[in-house]
């Protein structure tokens, strides 16, 4: 793998589909927008999918006397049955008709009537008058020929692919508002590449459109286990982000539980007796409105009532709360929560580290979300640091390993940053070596294992920094004086330049006339 390819899905056809499309948008709201191309790409991928089943069901009916059109063969192979008026073809077909927009929504309501998985999921609003028709007709024919441009790359999954792509540059395009939802491919990656999600229950009280999930299951897969190794929980409170949601992991054909509906994971825990074996979220940063004046007496609070004015350490103690015995969690945190001195989050994090559940702290390099420039750090807390011979943990009681990767990753544009394969695996190998104890170094600058009597010694602060120290410079064996002397004369050099330089932009101001 070419390690210096930044993380996102872009082989080349991705973003040549996304610009076709941002062109057809117009002057079209990127939030709105956004509903009217994913709607198009999950109906597509569900059409699709009945098509390939139907026409391998046709071809047996002769010998093995098949119906193409018997529901009940597409529901055992877990594919979404697709009645004949909302089949691609007949979305195709009416592209170039003012009628598109009325029949899109009547392929969209007749597949939720005959899926009751769907129920309440899809976009229905195609027909209203302010979207353009002839617009929304060429978007139709874009849609209809990814699979087309898709074999020119040698892509597989392309319709999962454009999907997950699709939703990283809407949120790049609706900036804060859009981008609530959406957690970069690199620190989703790096998140699972760190806590290995094998095999067991994956959960994400604030999911989001499902970029945890999607990745958890490319690991499993990628590791020679199979879709159903993990099973999935989720809950999303925004109703809108929780249909992308249901679409994205339809999409993935990945089976997943989010309730039957969006809901406040605070004020109505969906999965109220789940204990996850694994924990891979990004909470909303620094929530002020979160309610946490009605729930002062919740069993949750196991270390302390979290205050009512930020919501970061309800969401730490809500991953504790529901994490399995031998669980671990994985999750963003605004860095702020390494540190604060809030009495009441001082106690929360003070418990927590006494507890010894703290595995890792990552410090993250800045410019890595669309939304925020807020500088986040990954948190990595377990219940269980005895030895596991069985995973080749070895026992880390009273250990955690701090990682400062703040200077890591590469600048994809003006404003955003990635890391870069080579860096996650970097990362994610220093974690499993330090968890192993195989060939596990302490690295000045970078990263350090801490005892916590370590941290207690630095009044409980979890910020890596104060523990990896200062990176060690290799002596190049030049005499100071002798670099003294060059550095100077380097410097005069400057120095002279710069009078020249002052001098002739004088005399160009004088020619003009605007001469002292």
């Amino acid at each position: 793998m070419d390690t210096n390819k930044t993380n996102g899905a872009n082989l080349g056809f991705e973003n040549k589909l996304w610009e076709m499309a941002d062109k057809l948008r117009g002057h079209m709201d990127a939030a709105e927008y956004k509903h009217v191309v994913l709607g198009l790409i999950f109906l597509k991928y569900i059409s699709d999918a009945f098509e390939e089943k139907y026409q391998e069901l046709k071809a047996k009916q002769d010998t093995e006397f098949t119906d193409p059109e018997d529901r009940d063969e597409y529901l055992a192979a877990n594919v979404f049955w697709v009645p004949p008026e909302a089949r691609w073809e007949k979305i195709q077909a009416a592209a170039p008709q003012p009628t598109i927009g009325q029949v899109i929504d009547e392929a969209m309501a007749a597949i939720e009537r005959e899926n009751p998985s769907l129920k309440g999921v899809l976009p229905k609003d195609y027909a209203r008058p302010t979207l353009d028709k002839v617009r929304l007709g060429e978007l139709v024919k874009l849609v209809g020929d990814i699979n087309l441009k898709a074999q020119e790359y040698g892509v597989r999954d392309p319709l999962g692919r454009v999907y997950e792509y699709f939703l990283g540059k809407f949120a790049e395009k609706e900036g804060k508002r859009g981008g609530e939802y959406y957690t970069p491919q690199c620190v989703v990656q790096l998140l699972v590449e760190m806590i290995e999600p094998y095999r067991g229950r994956v959960y994400d009280p604030c999911c989001g459109s499902g970029g945890m999930f999607v990745q958890s299951e490319k690991f499993v897969e990628a590791h020679g286990g199979k879709l159903g190794d993990i099973a999935i929980y989720g809950q999303e409170s925004n109703p809108t982000t929780w249909r992308l949601c249901k679409m994205n992991l339809a999409i993935r054909r990945i089976d997943a539980d989010l309730g039957p509906h969006h809901a406040d994971t605070f004020h109505n825990d969906l999965h109220k007796d789940l204990k996850a074996d694994y924990i891979l979220a990004n909470p909303p940063f620094n929530m002020s409105d979160w309610g946490g004046e009605r729930l002062t007496d919740d069993p949750r609070w196991k270390y302390g009532v979290p205050p009512a004015s930020n919501a970061n350490y309800a969401w730490i103690q809500h991953f504790i709360y529901h994490l399995a015995p031998n669980g671990i969690a994985g999750f963003v945190m605004a860095n702020g929560s390494l540190s604060t001195s809030t009495k009441a989050e001082f106690e929360i994090r003070k418990g927590i580290i006494e507890d010894d559940l703290v595995d890792c702290i990552v410090a993250l390099p800045g410019q890595l979300f669309y939304t925020t420039q807020i500088p986040v750090s990954l948190w990595f807390l377990t219940r269980n640091k005895k030895a596991d011979p069985k995973r080749g943990y070895r026992d880390r009681t009273g250990e955690t390993l701090f990682i400062d990767a703040r200077r890591m990753g590469r600048l994809v544009d003006r404003v955003h940053r990635e890391l870069t394969q080579e860096e996650i695996r970097q990362i994610a190998d220093v974690y499993h070596a330090w968890k192993k104890g195989e060939g596990y170094q302490d690295k000045p600058g970078w990263w350090k294992s801490a005892t916590i009597e370590d941290i207690r010694q630095r009044d409980y602060v979890l910020t890596p920094g104060r523990y990896v120290g200062v990176e060690e410079r290799e002596d190049d064996g030049i005499p100071f004086e002798e670099k003294m002397a060059e550095l100077t004369a380097t410097l005069y050099e400057q120095f002279e330049e710069a009078h020249r330089l002052e001098a002739e932009i004088k005399k160009n101001l004088e020619v003009l006339g605007y001469g002292e």
